[in-house]
């Protein structure tokens, strides 16, 4: 079974207007409501390409019931744990001529509340895989991530890890099956521009020498790099067409390579299903369904073996 975990997932409102002008009222020309969390977007997308998935994390209030449902409708099992107080978050996603997000705060986690998570992920089984995706938000300890990682040593899990800074270094000696900084991530890790492929693969090779076993680097329109546990360097090219959401693309590569591995065992394979199911969410108004990204992959060229690591 392959477990998501999203801290702090939202219902995402997304606004689209034709030009945004601050400190009057603004009218919207298209509007559209879904849910939201990066590893909610991970268990979506690995749905829509027929995999089974069970969602983990915290809803609260009259927003959470509605993620609750809306993953179900999705075909989406939950074991999400209820908070007694406030509720999920209801992010912003406003677009004109760029994109801009309002992403809220979200419910108070207690000590309870993450002992209790902590007793639903102890129940994972080894061959399970999990995805820990998102920051970890402020209102949880900042090494919640550690604390997981630690109470799993010694089950053979398959362990992702998305998401950035500190909390991701702090994860590496766990050795996290798959990690996927983007050039920026990369750029705020190293205290440098990571302008060039050189660069690239340096702060690559660092991350493995921390710990990570593969490192998907996703590089926007210059397509994906993957530094795989098999000591090859892979690199997946992209379809040129127009992007229209940003929202999710990442979280929808990492679905790809799961589900790619998952079925083949070939990095190359799942590194092409990761570039596939990413551009298709770049090209799709929301997360991409199963069609987008079937045409996405029919056109996408075969991913190149580019050096060893």
């Amino acid at each position: 079974m392959i477990y998501t975990l999203t801290l702090n997932p939202s219902i995402d409102y997304l606004v689209q207007m034709d030009h945004f002008i601050p400190g009057i009222t603004n009218r919207t020309i298209d509007e559209m409501v879904d849910i939201g969390g990066k590893g909610i977007n991970v268990s979506c997308i690995l749905a829509q390409l027929g995999l089974d998935t069970t969602a983990l994390g915290f809803t609260a209030g009259f927003t959470g019931e509605e993620i609750e449902r809306q993953l179900q409708v999705k075909g989406i099992r939950t074991d999400m744990i209820r908070l007694k107080q406030g509720m999920s978050r209801i992010n912003i996603k406003l677009r004109d001529s760029v994109e801009s997000e309002i992403n809220v705060r979200g419910p108070w986690i207690d000590s309870e509340d993450m002992e209790r998570l902590m007793s639903k992920i102890m129940t994972l089984s080894d061959g399970d895989t999990l995805v820990m995706a998102g920051s970890v938000p402020g209102t949880a300890a900042e090494d919640t991530y550690e604390k997981i990682l630690k109470a799993l040593k010694g089950k053979k899990l398959r362990i992702v890890v998305d998401t950035a800074n500190q909390q991701l270094l702090n994860c590496l000696s766990y050795h996290p099956f798959l990690i996927k900084p983007n050039r920026q991530e990369l750029s705020e890790l190293f205290h440098t521009d990571v302008n060039s492929e050189q660069i690239t693969q340096q702060c690559a090779r660092k991350l493995i020498e921390y710990g990570a076993e593969n490192v998907l680097v996703s590089l926007g329109s210059d397509g994906a790099v993957l530094f795989a546990a098999d000591g090859k360097i892979y690199r997946s090219g992209v379809l040129k067409e127009p992007v229209l959401n940003a929202v999710g693309a990442g979280d929808s590569m990492v679905a790809g390579f799961i589900a790619g591995f998952e079925g083949t065992g070939d990095y190359a394979a799942a590194l092409r299903l990761g570039t596939a199911c990413g551009n298709a969410t770049a090209f799709s108004r929301g997360l991409a369904d199963y069609a987008k990204i079937t045409d996405v992959l029919d056109r996408l060229p075969q991913c190149q073996l580019i050096g060893e690591i």
